[in-house]
């Protein structure tokens, strides 16, 4: 079994990087959201309409505005994310904001020995799985931490967009569609601010879509929805178009950007 525990520290060191340079970048808006903007896009509002009293808890959430977005919607939530100083950012504007979320600093496949509790809706999103280097332990938790009849949802950028190195600028097919090896990639700047001098050292892992699908249902998870679209919330990869929705994609678009999955916990 590949030890796992070195990838995790360089990306939890490349993270902790990344809070200030984000929390100061265009792209979190951190005034608008102090003033009360929510982080949270089109498909995830939509999917979780309904979340005013319900428990959420927050998988992989980087310094906490979605999670506080949830929050001011009424949900009662707890964030949990690998970086410390992410965590604690999230606190500190959890403090600021009046709020009443909670937040934990933890690998995320390792929730269940942080957290016992189990909540009505388990939630992550964009750019997440990738940093895993199996999906099983994950949805296994996953379904620890839901209630019975509880709802996971996830959106997350399709598997297809990680088969392409973008590190010189120019998309350039390299990796496959769903890659048991991990990925080395070594660059400056980061999505949120791609002028930034920070060197980002980062591990990763391509999961195709019935892995992902796979790991949920032998976790005992109903599936309700896969869907796949073609506009991403977010204008992090190279030469993409606004459109009328406020949305980005490609100027060829020959595959979906984005995928969603909902889903239920079965009962035992």
């Amino acid at each position: 079994m590949e030890d796992t525990n070195n990838y995790f520290e360089t990306n939890r060191d490349t993270w902790n990087k990344k809070v200030a340079i984000h929390a100061q970048s265009e792209m979190y808006n951190m005034k608008a959201f102090k003033s009360g903007k929510s982080s949270l896009m089109l498909y995830e509002l939509k999917a979780l309409s309904d979340i005013k009293g319900k428990s959420l808890l927050h998988l992989q959430c980087h310094f906490g505005q979605d999670t506080l977005s949830w929050q001011r919607m009424g949900a009662q939530c707890v964030g949990v994310d690998l970086s410390n100083e992410g965590i604690k950012l999230a606190q500190k504007l959890n403090d600021e904001l009046n709020l009443k979320a909670e937040f934990v600093c933890c690998n995320v496949l390792d929730t269940s020995k942080h957290i016992y509790k189990t909540f009505d809706i388990v939630y992550t999103s964009y750019g997440v799985i990738g940093w895993l280097p199996d999906l099983k332990p994950w949805a296994k938790m996953i379904s620890e931490r839901l209630k019975i009849g509880g709802t996971f949802y996830m959106v997350e950028f399709h598997p297809i967009l990680w088969m392409f190195d973008y590190v010189d600028g120019k998309p350039k097919m390299k990796y496959h569609y769903s890659q048991d090896e991990v990925i080395y990639e070594e660059y400056e700047g980061t999505y949120a601010n791609q002028s930034s001098k920070m060197v980002s050292k980062e591990y990763g892992w391509n999961h195709g879509l019935s892995q992902v699908v796979n790991a949920l249902i032998e976790a005992g998870l109903q599936i309700e929805y896969l869907n796949e679209h073609d506009e991403s919330p977010y204008d992090v990869f190279p030469d993409l178009i606004k459109t009328e929705t406020g949305l980005y994609n490609m100027k060829k678009q020959l595959f979906p950007m984005i995928f969603e999955i909902k889903a239920t916990k079965k009962p035992l």
